[in-house]
Parts: C-alpha cells; sequence; structure tokens
C-alpha cells in the first residue's frame, strides 16, 4: 500500500497584472502531475529551477491548494479533507526546508525548536519530551548537549539535522525534502543523505526528495520523477530513468552534469524561452529538443510506460 499517492495534480498561478498587461491566460505551474510512493520508499524528484518542482510539494503538504487533482495521503484525499482532519493529517506529514538557519527562528534554543511540534501534535505527558528530544538528536547524529544553544552557535551541517529531528519527533509516515542539500557542504550532504536512508530504512518513513541535482537524487532516490515546465515528462526507477533515458530533456539533464575527467567538454543546458511564455498545446519540450517534428507541437503527448517492471514512463512521441 502507497502512503502518498498523487493524481492529475495540477497548480496555475495569475499573470502578474500591471499597466502594460497583455492579459496573458494563467500559467501552470504543475500540470497533471501523477505518481506514487511506497511506504518506507524514497521518491526523486528533479528538474532545473523554475520546473515547478518545490509548488508540487506545496500542494502536496496542502500549503498551496491545487486547482485540480488529488492528494491521497494513508488513503485520505487531502485535497477535500476537513480542518480537523488536515491537522489530524500534518503530524505525520512533515517537511525540511531547502535553508537550515532561515527555517530555526534565531532566538529560539534547540530544545524550543523541537518542544514545537510535539505541543502541537503529541499527547503524551510533557515531563517524557525532553527525552525524546534527546532521543531523536543522537538518532540524527547530534549530541543532546546542544539542546541549549541557539540557532547560530551551530555548524550549518548541525542545523539541517537539526531540522531533521524536528521533522521526524511526531513519528511521520511521509517528510517532503524541498532542496534539504543544496545549501551544504558536499561532505555534509552526503552525511545527510546517508542519514536519509537510515531514517528510510530504520524508521520507515518515506519521503518526497526534491532536488535539482542528479548526482543528489542519484545516491538516495528509489524512483524519480524529471520535471519541465510543470510536467513530470520521465519516471521510473532510479535505474531504469539514469541508465536508461528516454526523454531528450532526461538526456540533456545527465550530459549536463560536469565529468571529473579534464579532457570530457562540459555541456551546459540549452536556453529555453522564459516559462512565463508557455508552450502552447504542444509538447513543452518542444522548443529545445534536438528531435521535434511538426506534430510535437500540436498536442500533449501521452504517457507512454516502457517497462512495466520498473515502472518506466515517459511523454514523447518518439517512443509511441
Amino acid at each position: 500500500m502507497s502512503v502518498l499517492r498523487v493524481e492529475k495534480l495540477s497548480k496555475r498561478y495569475p499573470a502578474r497584472r500591471g499597466l502594460f498587461s497583455t492579459g496573458r491566460p494563467p500559467q501552470a505551474a504543475v500540470e497533471d502531475a501523477s505518481f506514487e510512493i511506497p511506504r518506507a520508499g524514497i521518491f526523486g524528484l528533479v528538474g532545473e529551477s523554475g520546473s515547478g518542482k518545490s509548488t508540487l510539494g506545496r500542494c502536496v503538504l496542502q500549503l498551496l491548494r491545487p486547482d485540480h487533482g488529488r492528494v491521497i495521503f494513508n488513503g485520505r484525499d487531502l485535497c477535500t479533507a476537513s480542518r480537523h482532519e488536515m491537522r489530524a493529517a500534518r503530524g505525520k506529514l512533515q517537511i525540511i526546508f531547502q535553508d537550515p538557519l532561515a527555517s530555526l527562528s534565531p532566538r529560539r534554543s534547540v530544545l524550543q525548536t523541537l518542544m514545537e511540534p510535539l505541543e502541537q501534535f503529541e499527547n503524551s505527558a510533557r515531563a517524557n519530551w525532553r527525552t525524546r528530544c534527546e532521543q531523536v538528536l543522537e538518532m540524527v547524529g547530534l549530541d543532546p548537549e546542544i539542546l541549549p544553544r541557539l540557532p547560530q552557535q551551530l555548524s550549518s551541517g548541525q542545523r539541517q539535522r537539526v531540522g531533521i529531528a524536528r521533522a521526524v519527533l511526531t513519528r511521520p509516515d511521509l517528510i517532503v525534502a524541498d532542496e534539504a542539500v543544496s545549501a551544504l557542504d558536499v561532505s555534509v550532504q552526503a552525511q545527510i543523505l546517508n542519514l536519509v536512508k537510515t531514517l528510510r530504512d530504520e524508521q520507515g518513513i518515506a519521503f518526497l526528495f526534491i532536488s535539482h541535482d542528479l548526482a543528489v537524487i542519484a545516491q538516495v532516490a528509489d524512483t524519480v520523477g524529471v520535471m519541465f515546465r510543470g510536467r513530470i515528462v520521465e519516471s521510473g526507477s532510479m535505474e531504469a530513468v539514469f541508465r536508461r533515458p528516454a526523454h531528450p530533456y532526461t538526456r540533456e539533464l545527465l550530459s549536463a552534469v560536469p565529468d571529473p575527467d579534464p579532457a570530457v567538454a562540459f555541456q551546459p543546458l540549452r536556453s529555453t524561452r522564459l516559462l512565463s511564455q508557455g508552450a502552447g498545446s504542444g509538447c513543452v519540450f518542444a522548443d529545445r529538443c534536438p528531435q521535434v517534428m511538426e506534430r510535437c507541437r500540436e498536442g500533449r503527448p501521452a504517457s507512454i510506460l516502457l517497462e512495466a517492471g520498473s515502472g518506466h514512463r515517459v511523454e514523447c512521441l518518439l517512443h509511441e
């Protein structure tokens, strides 16, 4: 049974209005996104900046209300949940933010920060809460002695571990990690990614892991969704998508990863039009695709299943 199932989720933002507004239609930040995360699974959502990854994550958390679609969390559609039902769900649905310093109050100690989710969602005796905080800190590799410290007295890696500890305290079923390691040094990134996999293996926590970095996704994810201009253009197991990329955009992303061999030339991503200009009714990648055909501009390609075992799917007429 899956812990999260997203079905045909869409979110549009109205065009900005100004003195010289041209009355452009609303911009689709997320369009018909569908994916599933099993219990204790890690789904990696990858794409360049502006592709709609963070908007999709916020819609899953119901921090943004989607225009269409369903978010089924533990069998309940959060898009139609009552206020009481959402409060009950939030204890099992947590988030890790991108910037650990900005997400922690500079005036609250580590102990006060960790106490906050317990005050909101925990019904056990308050006398046991400090012990719970100490245990969770040890779980994420921190010494309980840091409990009285303020965020500015910690390193970036320690702050991110505090953020993870705060998310883990309520014993969630799913954590949305939005660019959770992008602000960290490479060595600290590796430690945090190992911690995420440990929490998955030992605590059974599922993750929606959002990142622009393919190397990060390759290290941590079981399944992958590649996002471009609001659409998940390719998805499947990590091995299937990264070893046998089917969509031209996925191949472009992989080719743009720098090779450690100085003899191999760097291939940056090709430029594209501004996201606000949209892509009309055709394929969202048509204006950048080296293999574009005339019919690519006539309508959205259907999602095609390439491999049933790996769940490998692609939206591309080249595989029709």
